[in-house]
């Protein structure tokens, strides 16, 4: 296995090519993709950031909750919330610190696209040099320090993480197409459509007018049939022996209900979302889906390590422009209250046990 520092300054390191187009057309047409990605975003919670300088505590909160984002986006916040989702669909997600036109001050933050930009090593083992991508080529990002770059759980020796929707596509294309056929076999069989059929007796009189008569059937049962479309019912009255029938009523519709779930249940354990916050009642009981719950608390722990050092690149920035080398700190709110309560009750419950075993 070759190390980061095998690679010469400059030499890219080796890149998989991500589908972007493919993980955006997922998101597009799964709407349950699109819901569990934007769960997480919501669910992974809010936070503050903590000076060591108090006297820079207000004029930090003030810059954290104003500051732009691009060019309708107001608070660290709505920065990170676009950053995370990057991350999540593509793997990679790409921001910039956007300085005014003097370098003083911090103006804005702004969220790029993750395939406009190359990433590579610098001169140092733990440098990185960023390129913007063109169609004539390559250009080298001048202030790599401004740059916010994370990749989510990158390969051995890679540097571009690995999409939270890569194998998805694969069970999404089987699931598009269960429901393309669903949706077929209803406009075959749904729309009821009747088949009439005349068959004249072996009277020469009715072998004779056949075709006259069948063309008299089919015209009143046109005409009843456009009757009924504006709510009038009109009786159809034949002669001889008349044989009305519904296509396609004897075959019966392919059963979906188990394929459906047996691959929805596939892209959900990818996308580590509880079926039960999407609206879908798999669990039969209460502990499944506490326990459930535990497995996303783990999930958005994860998730919140990998942010940190964004916000704290984003903090430390500003507070160095202003003079401040203080050190931050970043305190995420909880990710809910039930967990909250059960550990207070459990460290309750921790107590009394040593009570009682020290008053024996």
């Amino acid at each position: 296995m070759q190390s980061t520092q095998g690679y010469a300054a400059g030499q890219e390191f080796p890149v998989q090519l991500y589908a972007y187009e493919l993980f955006d057309k997922v998101r597009r047409t799964v709407p349950l993709v699109d819901a569990a990605i934007s769960k997480l975003v919501r669910l992974i919670g809010s936070f503050h950031v903590e000076c060591a300088d108090a006297s820079m505590q207000a004029q930090l909160d003030r810059f954290l909750n104003e500051v732009p984002v691009g060019l309708t986006g107001h608070s660290v916040y709505s920065f990170m919330d676009s950053y995370l989702d990057s991350l999540l669909v593509y793997g990679n997600a790409v921001g910039e610190i956007v300085l005014d036109r003097e370098g003083r001050y911090a103006a804005g933050l702004w969220n790029g696209k993750v395939r406009d930009v190359a990433v590579r090593a610098g001169a140092g083992a733990m440098q990185r040099q960023y390129y913007l991508r063109r169609g004539d080529g390559e250009v080298l990002l001048p202030h790599p320090e401004r740059i916010l770059f994370s990749a989510l759980k990158p390969p051995d020796g890679g540097v571009y993480g690995v999409s939270l929707l890569q194998g998805v596509p694969v069970f999404a294309e089987i699931l598009l197409r269960i429901y393309e056929c669903v949706g077929q076999n209803f406009d075959r069989a749904g729309n009821v459509r009747y088949a009439v059929t005349y068959r004249p007796s072996a009277d020469p009189a009715d072998m004779a007018y056949a075709g006259e008569r069948a063309k008299q059937i089919a015209r009143e049962w046109a005409d009843g049939m456009h009757a009924a479309k504006c709510g009038e019912v009109r009786d159809f009255v034949a002669v001889g022996d008349v044989d009305i029938r519904v296509i396609g009523a004897d075959g019966t519709m392919p059963e979906t209900e188990i394929p459906v779930r047996q691959l929805l249940e596939q892209i959900l354990s990818k996308l580590s979302v509880p079926p039960f916050l999407l609206g879908l009642n798999w669990s039969s009981t209460e502990r499944m889906s506490a326990q459930q719950a535990d497995i996303l608390t783990s999930e958005l722990e994860y998730y919140r390590r990998l942010l940190d050092p964004v916000i704290r690149q984003i903090a430390e920035m500003y507070l160095q422009l202003c003079g401040c080398y203080a050190g931050v700190e970043i305190v995420w709110d909880p990710i809910n209250l039930q967990d909250e309560t059960e550990l207070a009750q459990a460290r309750l419950h921790h107590a009394q046990a040593m009570q009682i075993e020290q008053e024996l």
